[in-house]
């Protein structure tokens, strides 16, 4: 850069903690020299732009990991599980509750997640003293990777049991009520119905509003029962503990399902993994271990039935493998040797010997399970206004109420009428429906993308994709299939053989695709290929090289400095590959133009489908950008139907055309190169991106399959949950207003109050739920949607057991010995003795006809 102007650099800040990387930020910005700190190309960077007379990228460097240090030093960071939480206002409860522990700086909790993360001074706070805190409220709690505690044995102390009792003492007490039986009866039914229910309600109040110092829902209902007790209104009274007590029961539940859904697909991989290892003596023997034993460079035996245990490459064997766990296609793909399978699919016919070439913990499903927890996390727009409003609405209310039971009677209304209606107010003052309205929806539409092999980063990616006006496409890999073949070779210098010989020779070091297929057309042509020296990849144009003692270029006529326009031989040769809708490569040595190499990549199955399906959204403006030629990026744009072509750009002008397309713009890209794109974009979709750690990083939504018309699927689902979240929050507040209404009129009696209140959140959570399997109605039902996924059932792998397993006694000493002195004693393990023939593995000779007790 010229001087006088400033400079960038990019700086790492890998933290999950948000008041950190804010303290980070802060740092940067005191530095002297230091302009701008701003979000980086990845979630874990900043880009800082420094004025390089007054500092240096060393400088910032030093600078961020001292306060990193320093971070370290001051703070530590805690996550533990919660259970017990059923709505959004619990989680509210929990954050501010922990939040006022002396010593805790920041905390944050997932109602959808069930989990609640804090930020602590270090040496002030002991995990202990947050976790029996979070008990006092009445959760549950416990570190992550352990198993939340039982709830009480004691089936008496049970939510479920104390409800079910309530409820038999009120309907017991109504008859009599009602047919003017003995008063003392019904009196002390209803009394036993009130205290059996009402007691572990009105204690849970007390403790929230001493640990917060704000009343919850479970006070405000303790102070309406009380309340109807003191004026003698004891069936209200009963009416209104059974009923609040059975729609918790019934929305906690509904929430649990939601969680399991979102949850399901992150437990698919088995916990043990059977290894095959060469012994001292050159014998092979199998051995069953747990998958976080296991290191790079492991050999896994998976068979027939089995679920992938590990990420990894197929080194022998063959098989259709079953990846709807992570691409959400249904239809098996075969795997042979030296292609990759991942954890958590499901191996069909063939036995597999398969590489481990990813740490167990960073498979492509634990980062799918990454993914998915912290999506749960991220609230969208929608949810941060409805806590907003939340937190305005109910003071108002309970306000209300306060003047309703004060107020009117010293303007001459009846006491008791004042005093019931004030009752029904603090009721009416729960926020619970509009509360629960948004989050239900966004984690049952997050958990039936994540079924169909769609990663959404969080409900705010959700509804932006809801908002989507102009989808543009990267062509080769996106919209095409990735794998272009040579169909033409323009020799101008030499026989053409020659020439895709020298030019395979140089791209032999290269991952492009073009590359690979001018590799692979040599290949098949049993073309003998030259070393090369100095190999260098120029990004988006070529690569260069000296091969057989000459510099070699290989690339995009763009890459060679007006060379077109020069030589008539070149722009001739040029014009006929290009008129064949091909992608032409240039081939030039010492300066010299040898030809050029014409390539085709064809669009893919589903592309056409994918274009067709936008347009079904109204979705009329779709733009193909390449960084192909005009006229095959126009082939590949008319075929398709795709109404702009944007051609032979660099990665930078991609960037520069998705600004150029205004506001509401999806890039649907497929690999790092698309990286500034995608980063421009509204809402950046990566394609294809199993496995590919960047890809996953740098997009707000990962297509974990090769299918095009996920992106319509996807935005067709987004707009039905926006849909979905609007009847919520309209049907909550008019609810509540009708719920007023009633009351302003003398028509609400309390028990009414409560059904208003646990009604409408039952069914704003039942209609969230649609969004998980449903399809929609009316105008949205012809819209493309996301497939749905029946439950997957947790794969045990290997019926194994872990490696200490002793082997069965009645194998006999030579029984585990089969085939080429390979020893498996883990098959005769008791844990791995079939129940019957039946169930024995057909490639099994460790086992008799009759299973190992044979």
């Amino acid at each position: 850069m010229g001087e006088g102007r400033n400079h960038a650099s990019a700086v790492d800040v890998t933290t999950d903690c948000g008041s950190c990387a804010d303290r980070v930020v802060a740092e940067l910005e005191r530095e002297p020299g230091v302009a701008s700190v701003v979000p980086g190309a990845t979630p874990s960077e900043l880009l800082v732009t420094y004025d390089p007379s007054r500092s240096t990228p060393e400088t910032i460097e030093r600078t961020s990991q001292r306060v990193h240090a320093d971070l370290d030093d001051r703070f530590g960071h805690q996550e533990l599980k919660v259970g017990g939480m059923d709505c959004a206002d619990c989680a509210r409860t929990i954050e501010r509750a922990v939040g006022r522990i002396g010593g805790v700086s920041h905390a944050d909790v997932s109602f959808t997640g069930a989990w609640v993360r804090y930020e602590y001074e270090t040496g002030r706070v002991e995990t202990e003293r947050v976790a029996d805190r979070i008990r006092s409220l009445g959760y549950e709690v416990a570190r992550p990777g352990e198993k939340l505690p039982p709830t009480d044995s004691a089936w008496w102390r049970r939510r479920e049991s104390r409800t079910l009792i309530s409820a038999v003492l009120l309907v017991l007490a109504l008859p009599i009520d009602l047919l003017d039986g003995p008063s003392w009866s019904s009196t002390a039914l209803l009394l036993a119905a009130i205290v059996t229910g009402g007691v572990a309600i009105a204690r849970s109040g007390l403790v929230v509003l001493r640990a917060t110092r704000r009343p919850d829902i479970n006070l405000l209902m303790a102070v309406a029962v009380v309340g109807a007790v003191t004026i003698g209104a004891l069936v209200e009274a009963a009416l209104v503990v059974v009923l609040f007590s059975v729609g918790e029961l019934l929305e906690g539940r509904a929430v649990a399902r939601a969680r399991r859904e979102l949850a399901s697909l992150v437990s698919l991989a088995p916990d043990v993994a059977r290894v095959r290892r060469t012994l001292p003596n050159g014998r092979t023997e199998e051995r069953v271990r747990l998958v976080s034993e296991l290191a790079v460079g492991d050999l896994v035996v998976v068979r027939p039935g089995e679920r992938m245990p590990v990420d990894g490459r197929v080194v022998e064997g063959a098989s259709s493998i079953d990846q709807a766990a992570i691409t959400g296609e249904s239809t098996p793909v075969d795997r042979g040797v030296g292609e990759s399978v991942f954890a958590g699919t499901l191996n069909g016919q063939g036995m597999l010997v398969v590489e481990l070439d990813a740490d167990p913990g960073d498979s492509t499903l634990e980062k799918i399970g990454r993914l998915v927890v912290e999506a749960q996390a991220r609230r969208s727009p929608s949810e941060r206004w409805v806590d907003r409003f939340a937190a305005v609405y109910t003071p108002i209310v309970i306000t209300a109420a306060v003047v309703v039971a004060v107020g009117f009677p010293l303007l001459g209304a009846d006491w008791g009428d004042s005093f019931y209606n004030a009752l029904a107010l603090l009721i009416l003052a729960c926020p619970c429906a509009l509360v629960i309205s948004t989050p239900v929806s966004i984690v049952s539409s997050l958990a039936r993308a994540s079924a169909a092999g769609v990663l959404v980063k969080g409900g705010a990616h959700l509804e932006r994709a809801a908002t989507i006006t102009v989808v543009a496409f990267d062509k080769t890999g996106t919209l095409t299939s990735g794998r272009p073949r040579v169909v033409s070779t323009e020799a101008l210098q030499g026989p053409a053989e020659e020439l895709l010989r020298l030019a395979a020779s140089l791209e032999q070091g290269s991952e492009h695709p073009l590359a690979r297929a001018i590799v692979a057309a040599a290949a098949e042509r049993d073309l003998a290929l030259e070393a090369i020296e100095g190999f260098e990849a120029l990004t988006g144009l070529g690569a260069r090289a000296v091969v057989g003692g000459r510099e070699l270029r290989v690339g995009s006529p763009r890459l060679f400095d007006g060379l077109e326009a020069r030589d008539a031989q070149v722009a001739a040769a040029l014009k006929r590959v290009r008129g064949q809708g091909g992608t032409a490569v240039l081939v030039v040595a010492d300066g010299t133009p040898l030809g050029v190499l014409g390539l085709a990549d064809e669009p893919r199955p589903e592309a056409d489908e994918a274009i067709t399906d936008l347009a079904r959204l109204g979705i009329t403006r779709t733009v193909l950008l390449t960084g192909d030629n005009e006229a095959a990026g126009q082939a590949i744009g008319d075929r398709l139907g795709v109404t702009e072509v944007r051609a032979e750009l660099m990665p930078q002008d991609k960037s520069a055309a998705i600004t150029g397309l205004g506001p509401g713009v999806a890039m649907v890209g497929d690999g790092v190169n698309d990286a500034p794109a995608l980063a421009a974009a509204d809402l950046a979709i990566a394609m294809g991106t199993a496995g590919s750690d960047a890809a996953i990083e740098v997009a707000d939504v990962a297509l974990m399959g090769d299918d095009p018309r996920k992106v319509a699927q996807l935005i067709g689902t987004a707009r039905w949950t926006r849909s979905v979240v609007r009847q919520n929050l309209a049907f909550a507040l008019i609810t509540k207003l009708g719920a007023v209404v009633l009351l302003a009129l003398g028509a609400l009696p309390l028990w009414a109050a409560v059904v208003s209140d646990v009604g409408a959140s039952l069914i704003v959570v039942a209609n969230g739920l649609r969004l998980m399997r449903g399809r929609p109605l009316g105008r949205l039902r012809r819209m493309p949607m996301l497939p749905t996924a029946a439950a997957t059932p947790r794969a045990d792998g290997p019926a194994v057991a872990p490696a200490a397993a002793a082997p069965d006694a009645r194998c006999a000493p030579g029984a585990a010995e089969h085939g080429g002195g390979a020893t498996t004693d883990a098959c005769c393990t008791p844990a791995l003795l079939p129940a019957g023939p039946a169930e024995k593995p057909k490639d099994d000779p460790c086992c008799g006809p009759q299973g190992c007790s044979s």
